[in-house]
């Protein structure tokens, strides 16, 4: 009989429990946590990306060096984009967004100017740690591109959450803090591949006897 009469006076409790849950109450918090997990993945795989970097410069080194400028850009590339501080904050903050998006697209482009060096290098399109680096360079590239679908999905889900019902009432009642994350967008130059000459410079033109 005590067991029932407890039973009775947490029904209450219970349904409105169950009432809250199945009205998405907790839908907000927990695609927030799903951003935030796909961002930190994002940010895994740019810093595998940028681990491979020293090292293939240091092999196309051996190879060419007299193709300082590429090699330089690509270095300096590189300290910009891992000096770019980011943190949880960054996905609902547009402008640090978009100081990480930039940095990391224009390392994307000078790194496909590194590798087009290749063509004009037949020694080191053969060596074997050139070949193991671009193995695993194209590999993390890739991850980078399911890592960041997976995070704009994530995005897109959290964000349409917080302006849809029946989640906009908890977004703005609960949850009036959360903001709106920020997706990545493609590069203005994604759909352009890097040109690179290996074409001697052009004669300066001889005047013609008078």
């Amino acid at each position: 009989m005590i067991a029932i009469r407890r039973l009775v006076r947490l029904l209450p409790a219970l349904v409105i429990a169950a009432g809250l849950a199945s009205c998405g109450i907790n839908t907000i918090p927990t695609r927030d946590e799903q951003v935030k997990a796909s961002w930190a993945d994002v940010q895994n795989q740019y810093q595998r990306r940028a681990d491979l970097i020293p090292n293939l410069v240091s092999t196309v080194k051996g190879y060419a060096a007299q193709e300082k400028d590429t090699l330089t850009a690509v270095t300096e590339a590189r300290a910009s984009a891992t000096q770019v501080k980011v943190d949880a904050s960054t996905i609902t903050n547009p402008a640090q967004f978009q100081q990480f998006q930039q940095a990391q697209d224009k390392l994307s482009g000078v790194l496909g100017r590194l590798m087009m060096i290749k063509e004009a290098y037949p020694d080191l399109k053969s060596n074997q740690n050139f070949l193991a680096l671009q193995s695993q360079l194209e590999g993390t590239e890739n991850r980078i591109s399911v890592a960041r679908r997976d995070y704009n999905e994530s995005v897109r889900l959290y964000n349409t959450s917080l302006r849809t019902f029946p989640t906009v009432i908890w977004a703005k009642t609960f949850y009036g803090s959360q903001k709106p994350a920020i997706p990545f967008e493609a590069a203005a130059t994604a759909q352009t591949a890097p040109t690179v000459s290996f074409d001697a410079p052009a004669a300066p033109a001889v005047p013609a006897p008078k």
